[in-house]
């Protein structure tokens, strides 16, 4: 969508959530309206939930792999906006919410924004392409290991001056 036609989708949205109220509420009844609004809304916060966890495992073993987690990152926000969208109280936010919790929709969505999201981090897993930080050395790192010190490797003396000091200054 055109960041031209945004304040016009913002403004006709409501517009068409209260239209889709309306009809619905003439076919089922105000009651029924209310309990699939806030149906629907207990859906997206479930949905968000289980399916959310999913992602950020796929994206911590993506990252631990040495693998670009940029298509994990898409769906995990995919999966975010679906469920505000099952949230709001409305019809065709609900429908959009749903499309966008089907992995076949989110897969679409990856190919048309895949060349537009650069995903950057420090982390030597990201530095497996051409560049500065290619070649050997930019291989992940073993997991697991672990670097243990004790009070005698790590001691740092705190700061007078420092206005984080426990210590009373002179100007006070």
């Amino acid at each position: 969508m055109r960041l031209s036609l945004l304040p016009i989708f913002v403004f006709l949205m409501p517009l068409a959530e209260i239209a889709g109220f309306i009809v619905v509420g003439k076919m089922v009844g105000v009651w029924a309206t209310l309990g699939l609004v806030i149906l629907s809304a207990l859906l997206g916060a479930a949905l968000l939930r289980i399916q959310g966890i999913g992602i950020l495992q796929r994206i911590s073993t993506e990252s631990r792999n040495g693998g670009d987690p940029g298509r994990e990152m898409v769906h995990g926000a995919m999966i975010v906006i679906a469920a505000f969208f099952l949230m709001l109280p409305g019809f065709i936010s609900d429908i959009i919410g749903l499309l966008l919790f089907i992995p076949a929709v989110r897969d679409l969505a990856w190919r048309i924004l895949r060349n537009r999201i650069v995903v950057v981090g420090n982390s030597r897993a990201f530095r497996r392409g051409q560049g500065p930080g290619a070649g050997p050395q930019a291989q992940p790192s073993k997991p697991g290991t672990v670097v243990d010190l004790d009070e005698t490797d790590f001691h740092r003396e705190p700061k007078r001056n420092s206005p984080w000091s426990d210590q009373k200054r002179l100007e006070d």
